[in-house]
């Protein structure tokens, strides 16, 4: 795929949705098949503010599901710079330690930006960058499910910190903060059965891109 499109004008895409919605999964689908020359994909994990010294080694001390937990203004900041054709920094969080890491990750400025996360719709310094927006809405059933084989398997918690977090955290911060922002998405997907289709049209809508 040759690209066209003006490396100080990228095309930025906003993929939201609950913890557990199936976000990832279709951003890291769309940008396998635009492949990583043309796409950059960025996560809103690795904006977490240090949380190293409340974690609890099982995460109930932590909200991570909340705004005040994410650094915005520097997410911000980094599409910003990728806008205008310049490579940016993007800060690695470590969620075994729960400390933002020295180092950090170059990106560079690539004709499709992809962003995924659950709150990227929240601030409007954030929102505002995006020309696209997708929202995942999906049964809360579901979501738990896939948080729940997530965190135990890949972040070392217990089924029941798991469970607890979903309850007093995840449940109550996604009504009150993660679902209002549906709102302002181009394309909500409320059925599993949409995924391709609604891939198959995001795919073509940044191909149309790079004409």
């Amino acid at each position: 795929m040759t690209a066209s499109i003006k490396p100080n004008n990228p095309f930025i895409l906003g993929i939201a949705g609950g913890s557990g919605s199936g976000k990832t999964y279709f951003a890291r689908a769309l940008q396998e098949r635009l492949g990583s020359t043309i796409a950059t994909l960025i996560y809103q994990d690795n904006f977490y503010i240090d949380q190293s010294h409340r974690f609890d080694h099982d995460g109930g001390a932590v909200n991570f599901d909340h705004p005040d937990s994410l650094d915005f203004p520097l997410l911000a900041k980094c599409l910003a710079e990728l806008k205008t054709g310049s490579p940016t920094q993007i800060p690695i969080y470590d969620f075994v330690t729960h400390t933002r890491s020295k180092t950090t990750l170059k990106a560079d400025p690539t004709p499709i930006i992809i962003v995924d996360g659950i709150l990227i719709f929240h601030p409007e310094s954030v929102r505002s960058q995006f020309d696209r927006m997708v929202f995942f809405d999906t049964p809360e059933t579901l979501r738990y499910e896939r948080r729940l084989k997530r965190d135990v398997e890949e972040r070392g918690r217990t089924p029941d910190g798991v469970r607890n977090q979903f309850l007093k955290q995840v449940k109550p911060m996604h009504d009150e903060f993660v679902d209002p922002t549906s709102i302002y998405a181009h394309t909500v997907v409320r059925d599993l059965g949409q995924f391709d289709g609604i891939l198959a049209e995001t795919l073509e809508l940044c191909k149309s891109k790079l004409k």
